[in-house]
């Protein structure tokens, strides 16, 4: 294992609750200035100094000079989505008997802590994740676009058809080097999106057609006027033909 990756000293950086609470307040790749991380840290400007130096030394925060303060952001986007699945896999890891009370308890706190733009839609590996998401993901379900059984998630005929009228093709997603759908845990809604080859194809979709917008050093997706109409239209779509 000579060659294997270190993680110990990232996973030292993070294991302080307070630095792990000030990275948080960074997750949508917004900048902050270190008297408001500070604050939400509940650290005196000293020591939020001197947390801030040492993931910034340990490579996880870049900093901006801006005249006489100083402001400090997620050093890459890969270090934020590191952190999200560090928190998600916080809550998997509890025992069963007491997870559902767990994860009420720390969805609570960590939605609270956490940028609004970022729980609303967010860029998850390289699929659609957040409220804007789940709900997609729920209605397609609905619809009997897709099926789930476990985590285990299937494209029906009915789903490959309505999905081909829009430009995303089941036939061409299969032959590429990853699973087509599953249901991907989401952490801040308590419920699945739709993850795998055709997770990716929807947001490709929704970003070309310029509904969804990802700015430079976020993970926070910015959603047009236009895109909250045809978003939620596509979901709604998919609701009204199980109507009929």
């Amino acid at each position: 294992m000579e060659h294997a990756p270190c993680i110990s000293q990232i996973a030292t950086l993070l294991a302080d609750p307070k630095r792990s609470a000030m990275m948080w307040a960074l997750m949508d790749g917004s900048a902050r200035h270190a008297e408001e991380l500070a604050l939400l840290a509940g650290l005196s400007p000293s020591s939020a100094s001197a947390h801030l130096g040492r993931l910034s030394a340990g490579g996880l925060l870049k900093v901006e000079e801006r005249g006489r303060k100083r402001f400090f952001r997620l050093a890459a986007p890969e270090v934020g989505a590191a952190v999200e699945a560090l928190a998600s896999a916080s809550l998997a890891s509890k025992p069963r008997d007491i997870v559902q009370t767990v994860k009420r308890g720390s969805l609570m706190a960590w939605r609270q802590a956490v940028p609004s733009s970022l729980l609303q839609a967010r860029l998850c590996n390289d699929h659609l994740g957040g409220t804007l998401a789940a709900e997609l993901y729920q209605r397609l379900l609905d619809a009997g676009w897709i099926e789930q059984f476990d985590q285990r998630v299937v494209v029906t005929p009915k789903g490959a058809t309505q999905l081909a009228s829009r430009g995303v093709f089941i036939q061409a997603l299969a032959h590429r080097n990853s699973q087509m759908a599953c249901a991907c845990p989401d952490w801040s809604e308590h419920r699945p999106h739709l993850g795998g080859s055709l997770g990716a194809a929807l947001l490709q979709l929704f970003m070309q057609s310029g509904w969804l917008s990802l700015p430079n050093d976020s993970r926070a997706l910015q959603i047009t006027v236009a895109g909250q109409r045809e978003v939620h239209c596509f979901a709604r779509e998919a609701e009204l033909e199980m109507a009929f």
